[in-house]
């Protein structure tokens, strides 16, 4: 082999054990919740795997709060503002990649500024509307707020843009109406883009924390996440296994759709293009 054939492997090789290293510190942080939520609390900084394991911790969080009605109460906020999200992104983007009208561009600008506000800036006017709407304490006073996604009307424009124009001409050569065209044309060759962006605002919503600790404050309206931060507050002289069992109810799901359906997930941000 060559001195470049050799230089190239080495390049290699050390790109391949950066990418495990940085994997490895990565990952670190939540193989270690995993493996104390299942130890002992005398044993939870042992690395013996021959003793010490245990549901108990698991059980003894679960039972200690209702975490039915907070997982419930999360996969309906989750579900339900993702697909509001996805149908407002979706008629805003196709208007804006599709249409020319007075302000387009104008209009467009505000919207990608959104994405460079934190959202904490907002939270004191958000809740005075959420609050003289009536909707205190409720799940539609949680997800409201995020109803219209700038990003998602951002990347779905841009997936929009990308459309072949001459399969767009011959639905209209077949009669087909703006609605038709886009449930036709636009949404099955973006679906990819559509895809990811539902998998990043599930994902978003289910770890949010802030906003829904601010507006809620009886178990009827809290997501997973306030229920277990109530639950595992500093002051309760909680063991390190029964936060890390804590955040396992709170992450777990996630970590089993991920596992399950990652392949899909992968294909969908390729072939949308985020990374």
């Amino acid at each position: 082999m060559s001195v470049r054939g050799w230089k190239n492997r080495i390049v290699q090789g050390l790109g391949v054990a950066r990418t495990w290293l940085l994997a490895g510190v990565w990952i670190a942080p939540l193989a270690y919740v995993l493996w104390a939520s299942f130890r002992e609390p005398n044993v939870a900084l042992s690395f013996d795997i021959t003793s010490g394991w245990t549901f108990d911790n698991l059980r003894t969080v679960w039972k200690a709060a209702p975490f039915g009605l907070y997982y419930l109460n999360t996969a309906m906020l989750v579900l339900g503002l993702s697909a509001v999200q996805i149908v407002i992104g979706t008629l805003a983007a196709y208007a804006f990649a599709r249409f020319e009208f007075p302000g387009k561009e104008l209009l467009f600008f505000f919207i990608l500024i959104q994405l460079m506000i934190f959202p904490e800036i907002m939270l004191l006017e958000n809740f005075r509307i959420v609050s003289a709407l009536g909707l205190y304490d409720t799940i539609p006073g949680i997800g409201i707020v995020s109803a219209a996604s700038a990003f998602a009307i951002f990347l779905i424009r841009q997936a929009f843009r990308s459309v072949p124009k001459e399969l767009v001409e011959a639905a209209e050569v077949e009669g087909a109406s703006r609605l038709g065209i886009l449930w036709k044309v636009y949404i099955p060759v973006t679906r990819s883009s559509i895809a990811a962006f539902a998998l990043i605002s599930i994902s978003s919503h289910w770890n949010s924390f802030l906003w829904p600790l601010i507006i809620t404050r009886s178990p009827e309206a809290r997501p997973v996440t306030v229920g277990i931060a109530r639950y595992l507050a500093p002051d309760t002289g909680l063991s390190i296994t029964a936060l890390s069992a804590g955040t396992v109810i709170v992450v777990g799901p996630l970590l089993v759709f991920f596992l399950i359906f990652q392949k899909k997930f992968m294909q969908s941000f390729v072939r949308s293009e985020i990374g």
